[in-house]
């Protein structure tokens, strides 16, 4: 315990302050100093195999964190001894959260390592962080010592994700009880530069008597071909049309251009002073919205983690233990 408490404070420059401990990069520095290489080796394998998984894993991480804070909660399964009522089957989730299995790996192979060390949490986190590289993206240190949730939250799941057709108010009110602010919904958003929406996520817009409006003309008539007002609910869109598999800028590049596909992403660019100076600026400078993704990653991963005693490791991301 001397040395664990010696070891925090003098890694206390890179840490995150919680509630009941510590978060910092070099947690497993000597209980499983092979965890980056592993979680690393296993999302580029996935990432080779099915390049829309790192958008996948980008958005389990942002899915989890803004439900209970960053526990893992999205990990679980209905069932088992606490009778979890899973958040895979939410209004966000359903149909569209992936990349369970590619998590399931990385946690067999860490407890094949390190047994009962590495949290489900943690490897989100690290995952999120590697997606991105992998994609192009920017890198950032990871802080990581996140313990795992005993349950889930289907309600919250349900009510705190911001939805793809909701206001820019609602959106911004659902980051500040975060703790997050306009410029980390604005980079945030970025990385919305990879990864597809499905049909049903903007079809209100291209039929609706409202929001087209704000839409270029001939990249709407694009998306109709595709996304028919009756059925198709389930056809994919890249979030990028121009660069899909590539991390870059140019998703906002698109929003000043009216070429947004869901609504959550054009109101940016329409309906806010400051989130429309911002988009700018990200558009014509990626370096900048590289290192304000960085910052907003890193923050965000900082949401209500469980630390210290509380929680647990488990030994599946799909279900409590005991």
């Amino acid at each position: 315990m001397v040395f664990i408490a010696f070891l925090a404070q003098t890694t206390l420059c890179f840490s995150k302050i919680t509630n009941g401990g510590y978060l910092y990069p070099q947690f497993y520095d000597r209980s499983c100093p092979q965890v980056t290489n592993i979680v690393r080796s296993i999302v580029a394998k996935a990432v080779a195999q099915d390049p829309r998984m790192a958008a996948s894993l980008l958005r389990l991480h942002f899915h989890d964190c803004f439900v209970k804070g960053c526990d893992a909660s999205i990990l679980l399964d209905s069932g088992g001894a606490r009778n979890v009522i899973s958040e895979k089957g939410s209004i966000p989730n359903g149909n569209s959260a992936r990349g369970f299995e590619v998590i399931d790996e990385i946690k067999a192979a860490l407890e094949t390592a390190c047994p009962q060390t590495v949290s489900c949490a943690d490897i989100l986190a690290l995952a999120a962080r590697d997606s991105t590289v992998l994609s192009g993206g920017p890198s950032w240190e990871v802080p990581v010592g996140r313990r795992d949730s005993l349950g889930a939250s289907l309600h919250g799941s349900n009510h705190n994700i911001p939805a793809p057709n909701s206001t820019f108010q609602t959106i911004l009110t659902k980051f500040k009880i975060q703790g997050l602010d306009i410029v980390d919904l604005v980079a945030l958003s970025g990385s919305h530069t990879i990864g597809n929406a499905r049909c049903t996520s903007f079809k209100q817009r291209l039929y609706g008597k409202t929001g087209n409006e704000h839409t270029d003309k001939l990249f709407a008539a694009q998306l109709r071909m595709n996304c028919p007002q009756s059925g198709g609910d389930q056809n994919l869109f890249f979030l990028d049309n121009v660069t899909p598999m590539k991390f870059d800028n140019g998703y906002y590049k698109n929003l000043i251009e009216s070429k947004g596909v869901l609504t959550s992403d054009q109101i940016l660019f329409k309906e806010n002073q400051e989130s429309m100076e911002l988009v700018k600026e990200y558009a014509a400078n990626q370096d900048m919205f590289f290192q304000q993704f960085a910052k907003s990653m890193d923050k965000m991963g900082n949401i209500s983690p469980l630390t210290g005693f509380r929680g647990q490791i488990r030994r599946s991301c799909r279900n409590v233990d005991g």
